[in-house]
């Protein structure tokens, strides 16, 4: 009989650096800062040459955003193939994914960010699909 562990299985982006600039960071941070002390939410987009650049947020008409969770309307998510991953906010101190937050990054994008307070270079995270955490360098 052959005994399984549950570990988290590696998808082909755990390995993969990702890269975002300075100015879409701000973005995120400020955003995050403005709805504190509820949650921020948007879609994450890379520049159309290279692809491993996260350049902007998308915001989705009609999120709804509250102390403990941001609810995406994906039905209004525009047809971009641009489009990576998502990015929200903790009104907490830890960036760690909740249960949630590793269901939406299965079902939609390779990159995801978690930012919380203090909401600064220093207290974000990204993640894969599986919820691993991977490097991104701010350029």
């Amino acid at each position: 009989m052959k005994w399984f562990s549950r570990r988290k299985k590696q998808s082909a982006d755990s390995s993969k650096a990702w890269m975002i600039t300075k100015q879409c960071l701000s973005l995120i941070s400020e955003s995050a800062k403005s709805v504190y002390p509820n949650e921020f939410a948007g879609l994450l987009r890379v520049d159309e040459e290279k692809k491993d650049i996260i350049t902007e947020v998308v915001l989705i008409p009609g999120t709804i955003s509250g102390s403990q969770h941001a609810l995406y309307q994906m039905h209004m998510k525009p047809v971009d193939f641009s489009i990576v991953g998502t990015v929200h906010s903790h009104p907490s101190e830890s960036f760690y994914p909740s249960e949630a937050d590793l269901q939406l990054f299965r079902k939609y994008g390779r990159v995801h960010i978690i930012i919380a307070r203090p909401y600064s270079d220093r207290s974000w995270q990204g993640y894969d699909g599986m919820g691993n955490p991977v490097e991104m360098r701010i350029i």
